[in-house]
Order: structure tokens, then C-alpha cells, then sequence
């Protein structure tokens, strides 16, 4: 029976967590088979009410259903990302399709969908409040995106495509990780170790210690927070040839793990998928659900940010060959650029990891993300030691709302490891449920990042750009943390693709800003507050290799984009494509895309950002523009602006429509100027 399941119980661990040290991962298969039939007897049970479709018993009752099978999915998606193994993995790919073939009995059901149907023509007669509305208005695009309107054998092979893709997903993801976890570069002398500092040094070896290599000794893997430092300090231009093409060639390796044929195939099922709901492309079925609405408004937008990017990294190149000619050494490579461009930084801008990073400790950085969230929405975080989870390096915090009262929960889980997948992310375990009581009715959030973890007993040091990518992430947790919405379909970050990264990116803002950094920007060792004048020379660098910067972004969301426009993918050659996709826009020399095709997990883990990598971009535009508020009111706690933010950005969730959700704080519209000054590329 359901109850007798140990994986379908309430989670009954502290702060109603779940007890991750009883959780087995072979019993996982099992609990879903009883939770999916429990969900489908529900909605079976919706549709076959003898009383007339009601908001309440069909909406209402369809947003509360399969609620066990909601909180089995987030505990093991959350595990299978973050502390996987071959037993997870296993009952990853038995689930794939499984649960892909659930969710379309579920969007297929012709008595649900009936029922959504009739209460939509007659919405107008119904009184529904602005949220209801909206709430019935999305279960319904759901369904027929999912493929409630179509008939036949189009019926029938959209539900088999959904199941085909859920399994090439998992399988991507699963060689990604297969390829990033079984690398590394060992540094087997002090000859190899040239150029690097302390702090690298200690991480390198901590990452040998955690590989299990001999005392004292040093690896490089394809962490990001590990292998980019590497290639900007390192003198040794050999491993630095070795270790960027180890990082560019993921997923493409010839053997087992290697992604093209798997790309080639989800091209193809997304294509057909798209066709069969009446799209010319995945594009045009993609982005019909979005902010954007269509390719050539998002194309509009990257060729106004690509141009004048291209011209500034023209310029940097210039400068990089220069410094490269003075070497003696052949033109700039991908391997030379981040090298030389730490050069540039260090004489230019008198700036260097060295100098930087013991002001930004791990802690400092948390605690900072932490004080701003309290002075702009008043709510705190208390540690809990005492709470273990599913890895020793995860901390527990337990947030409260202004009347000390418990509001959520937040983990952090911070270090790479082999058994956790690349990037860093935001996810949930439960979101706010104002029906519940106890612990169970608050949400809980967590945050991955993947640092390099310093050697026991040290500190963790942060580059700035892992401590953005800390406030990133925050704020996309500050978005499931401050949701205050009834309804589970709109809640939290269950908001339009081109807005998601709206809160996040906003809350990046908040890092530099001089207030902040003199008073959590303390030396790791002295204690001392960060001085003015390298407060000035790090913001005077802000508009450093921003040229590389966003090139390396936009070349990947036009990239994807174009990808997603292909309808001839019979003879498909991937490496090809972009290479002459590249070459079209003017791709300068030594520089690559971000994220090539055969490890872009945005792309094809999922179809989430699939066609809509622009959505950072797009999100930049709001936040760039939403900051100046904030600017305009003279203070960047400002209250009353705050409050607005909070309404309408951070709790709303998908209650409104986005552009309405965003003129309701601002007060008007987003203008691109604010994005092209943040990054130097305003022109005139």
C-alpha cells in the first residue's frame, strides 16, 4: 500500500525535510509506480464528478492533486542532479520515460481537459479573481501544448516523442557528467604548477585529496571555478592547450559518451513535435509561450547587444596579440586568451585574484547575500549545524520572517564534486503552501554551485565571478523563498522562460555595490574592510573583457537559436553547423561559444531553455533597467522600492503577466540602455 512506502511518507525530518540517510535509491522505481497511479486515480476521479467543472472542483482540485507524487519527483530529480550515482542513475533512465509518459496520460486526458475546457468558454461568467483567471487560463495552454487538441495518430506520437526525449535528456546529462567527472590534468611538478597562486595551488590539491591521488599532489579538473583560473594563470601554455580543449570537446569524444547522435536525435523529435501542434519549427513552437513571442524579436535584441560586443572583442584580440607578440610567442589561442587577459587586468586595472579573493571568503559572501535579502525583504538566516543532509559539505539554514517566525528553508550546497552535474542552479523541494500547517507549509530551497573547495581547515576563497554566480543563484532562490501565491502552477519560478532570470540576475546588482562590500568585504585573515581604492579599481575593471564576455554568451544564443530553426536534420553535421554558423556572424578568432553544442545542458538535458538561451539577455534588459530604480530613489535599500520589487517581482510568481508584472514596479517599460552602459557597450 501508498502509506507503507518509506519514500511516499511526509518528510518527517527536521524543519519537515526529508530524511535523505533512509532514502534508497532502488526503491525509487517502485514509490513512483504507486504515486502515479494514486495521481492519475485523482484526476480520474476530477473528471468523473457528476457535479458541473467549477473553478473549485476542477482547477482548484487539479492544482492540489498528486501531491505525493510532486514531492517524490523534487527529492529524487534534486538528488539525481546534485549526489547522483550508478544506482541513481539506473532509476534515472528507468523514470525518464516513465514519468514522460505519465505526464502525457495526464495532458492527454480527454475528461480533465473537457471540463478545462467549458470552464474557459464561459470564464467570463465564472468571477474568478485576477489569479484564478490566470491559473485556468495556463492549465489550459498546458494541455494544449501538451497535445490535448490534437487526434489520432498525432495524439498518440506526441505522447511517444515526450517519452523518446525524456530518455535522450537523461542520457545527455548522463555523459556530460560521465565525461566531466573522469578528467583531470595532473600537475606532477613544480615545473607544471608555474604561474599558479597559493590559493589555486591548495584548491588543485584539495581536488587530488578528494580523488583519491597520494598526498601532495595536484589535478586540474573540469570544474569551472578550477579549470578557468587554471587557464589564466598558468605559464605552462602546453596544459593550458591541453586542459581548454578537454573543456571545449566535452561530449564529443567519440565513444560511448559522445552527445552528437544524441543531439541529432532530440533535433529531430522537437522538429516533428512542433510540426505536429502546426509550428514551421521548434523556434516558433518554443518561444509562442514566452515574453518574446517570436525568433525576430530575440533576434532584434542579440544583434543590438552582438554588434558593438564584436567590436570590443576585436579590440581586446588586438591587445591580447600584442602581449602575446612582446612574448614571443605565435598568435592568440583559445587556450591564450583568458591568460592574457589576466595580464591585461593585473598592469591596466592594477587588479589580481591574489589581492581580491581574501576579501571574498565563501562566508563573506553567503553572509553578504544573506544581510541584503534581510534589508530588502526582512527576512533572515539562522544556521542549523545540527541538520545533516545528503552530503556533509551541504549546509542547512533555517529563514525567518520579521516576527522571527519560521518562513522557509534554505541549503547550500556549494563544492564540485564527481557525483553532483556541472553549473550552478537553483532548485526546490517544496514551495509555500498556505493549506498546510507546521513545517510542512513552509518552502525549501536550495542552491548548487560547483567552487573549488580549499584544503580542510582553509577558508574557501571566491573569484568575483563566483561570487556573482552566489548572488545569482540566491536570487533565483529568493524567488521560491518569497513566492506568496495559492496556487502551485504559478508559485515560485513557475514563470514565463524570459522572465525566470529576472530575479536573479537583479539581485547580481546588489554584490558590488561599494555600501555592501564595506561591510562584508573583510580580509579572510585580518579582518581588515575592504580599501576604497581597490573597491575603485574593481569597479573601474567592470567593463573589463566584457567584450569576450558577451560574445561568448551571444554566439551561443544564436547559435541555438539558428539550431532550433533547422528543419533539414537528416544529414545534420553538428561541428559543421557551428562552425559556419560562427563564421556567418563573425565569430573572432580564438574565441568559442560558452557552451558548445555537445555539453550545452541548457539545450538538451531538457527542453526548458531549448531555443531560448537568449532568456539571460533578455532578463538583462529588465534587470539593468530595474536597478535604476533603486538608483533614482537614492538608495539601494530603499524601502518603498523594495516593497514594490517584492510585490511584484520575488512573490508574484506567474499570477501576472509579465509585462505587467514588471511595469507594476517600474512604472513603465525596460529600456536596453541601461544593459548596453552596465557592460561598456553604449556607443555615442
Amino acid at each position: 500500500m501508498a502509506e507503507t512506502h518509506p519514500l511516499l511518507a511526509e518528510w518527517a525530518g527536521p524543519l519537515g525535510l526529508p530524511e535523505f540517510s533512509s532514502t534508497d535509491p532502488a526503491s525509487f522505481c517502485d514509490a513512483f509506480e504507486i504515486a502515479m497511479a494514486e495521481a492519475l486515480a485523482e484526476i480520474d476521479t476530477i473528471a468523473n464528478d457528476p457535479e458541473a467543472p467549477t473553478f473549485a472542483n476542477t482547477v482548484l482540485a487539479f492544482d492540489r492533486s498528486g501531491a505525493r507524487l510532486t514531492r517524490l519527483s523534487r527529492l529524487f530529480h534534486n538528488l539525481c542532479y546534485a549526489e547522483t550515482g550508478p544506482a541513481l542513475q539506473e532509476a534515472e533512465r528507468v523514470m525518464a520515460p516513465r514519468l514522460a509518459a505519465h505526464g502525457s496520460r495526464v495532458s492527454l486526458h480527454e475528461g480533465l481537459f473537457f471540463r478545462l475546457d467549458g470552464l474557459i468558454a464561459r470564464k467570463g461568467q465564472l468571477g474568478l479573481s485576477p489569479a484564478e483567471s490566470r491559473l485556468l487560463d495556463r492549465y489550459v495552454l498546458d494541455f494544449e501544448r501538451g497535445g490535448a487538441r490534437l487526434t489520432g495518430d498525432d495524439r498518440r506520437r506526441a505522447a511517444q516523442i515526450a517519452e523518446q526525449l525524456a530518455s535522450l535528456h537523461t542520457r545527455f546529462s548522463q555523459n556530460v557528467l560521465a565525461d566531466e567527472s573522469s578528467w583531470h590534468l595532473e600537475l606532477k611538478s613544480e615545473e607544471d604548477l608555474a604561474g599558479l597562486p597559493d590559493w589555486l595551488r591548495a584548491a588543485a590539491r584539495s581536488a587530488a585529496h578528494d580523488a583519491g591521488f597520494a598526498q601532495g599532489s595536484h589535478i586540474i579538473t573540469l570544474s569551472r571555478s578550477l579549470v578557468s583560473p587554471f587557464l589564466s594563470m598558468s605559464t605552462r601554455r602546453d596544459l593550458r592547450e591541453i586542459a581548454w580543449k578537454a573543456w571545449i570537446r566535452r561530449g564529443e569524444n567519440g565513444k560511448e559518451t559522445d552527445n552528437r547522435p544524441v543531439i541529432v536525435e532530440i533535433l529531430s523529435l522537437r522538429h516533428e513535435l512542433a510540426r505536429l501542434h502546426g509550428f514551421a519549427t521548434f523556434t516558433d513552437y518554443q518561444l509562442d509561450d514566452t515574453m518574446a513571442k517570436n525568433a525576430a524579436a530575440v533576434e532584434t535584441l542579440l544583434q543590438r547587444v552582438w554588434s558593438p560586443a564584436r567590436s570590443a572583442a576585436m579590440a581586446e584580440y588586438e591587445e591580447l596579440s600584442g602581449l602575446a607578440r612582446s612574448a614571443g610567442e605565435p598568435e592568440v589561442e583559445g587556450w591564450d586568451w583568458r591568460y592574457y587577459a589576466e595580464v591585461v587586468r593585473r598592469t591596466k586595472y592594477e587588479l589580481n585574484d591574489d589581492e581580491v579573493k581574501p576579501y571574498f571568503s565563501l562566508d563573506a559572501v553567503l553572509n553578504a547575500a544573506f544581510d541584503c535579502a534581510q534589508r530588502l525583504f526582512g527576512i533572515s538566516f539562522v544556521e542549523r549545524p545540527d541538520i545533516t543532509t545528503y552530503h556533509p559539505d551541504v549546509r542547512t539554514f533555517e529563514v525567518r520572517d520579521k516576527q522571527s517566525q519560521p518562513y522557509g528553508v534554505f541549503l547550500s550546497d556549494n563544492f564540485a564534486r564527481p557525483t553532483k552535474r556541472s553549473g550552478a542552479w537553483m532548485s526546490s523541494y517544496r514551495l509555500r503552501d498556505k493549506t498546510a500547517t507546521g513545517d510542512a507549509r513552509i518552502p525549501i530551497v536550495a542552491n548548487h554551485n560547483n567552487f573549488a573547495k580549499a584544503a580542510a581547515g582553509s577558508p574557501t576563497l571566491l573569484s568575483l565571478d563566483d561570487a556573482r554566480t552566489l548572488f545569482h543563484e540566491f536570487g533565483h532562490g529568493l524567488h521560491g523563498l518569497l513566492s506568496d501565491v495559492p496556487f502551485t502552477r504559478l508559485a515560485g519560478t513557475a514563470v514565463l522562460r524570459d522572465f525566470v532570470e529576472l530575479p536573479s540576475q537583479l539581485f547580481e546588482h546588489w554584490l558590488l555595490e561599494p555600501e555592501v562590500l564595506r561591510r562584508h568585504a573583510r580580509h579572510v585573515h585580518t579582518g581588515e574592510i575592504i580599501p576604497d581604492e581597490l573597491i575603485d579599481r574593481i569597479l573601474r575593471s567592470a567593463h573589463f573583457n566584457q567584450g569576450f564576455e558577451t560574445v561568448e554568451y551571444c554566439s551561443s544564443a544564436l547559435v541555438d537559436l539558428a539550431l532550433h530553426q533547422e528543419s533539414d536534420l537528416g544529414s545534420l553535421d553538428l561541428e559543421e553547423f557551428e562552425r559556419t554558423t560562427l563564421a556567418e556572424i563573425g565569430m573572432p578568432h580564438a574565441m568559442v561559444m560558452r557552451h558548445r553544442l555537445t555539453h550545452f545542458s541548457h539545450l538538451f538535458s531538457s527542453s526548458s531553455y531549448a531555443s531560448s538561451y537568449y532568456v539571460y539577455m533578455w532578463a538583462e534588459v529588465l534587470d539593468a533597467d530595474a536597478f535604476d530604480a533603486f538608483a533614482e530613489a537614492g538608495d539601494i535599500f530603499d524601502p518603498t522600492t523594495a516593497e514594490r520589487l517584492r510585490t511584484y517581482i520575488y512573490s508574484s510568481g506567474n499570477t501576472l503577466e509579465p509585462g505587467a508584472a514588471y511595469r507594476a514596479f517600474r512604472g513603465r517599460d525596460a529600456g536596453i540602455e541601461p544593459l548596453l552602459r552596465g557592460r561598456g557597450l553604449l556607443t555615442g
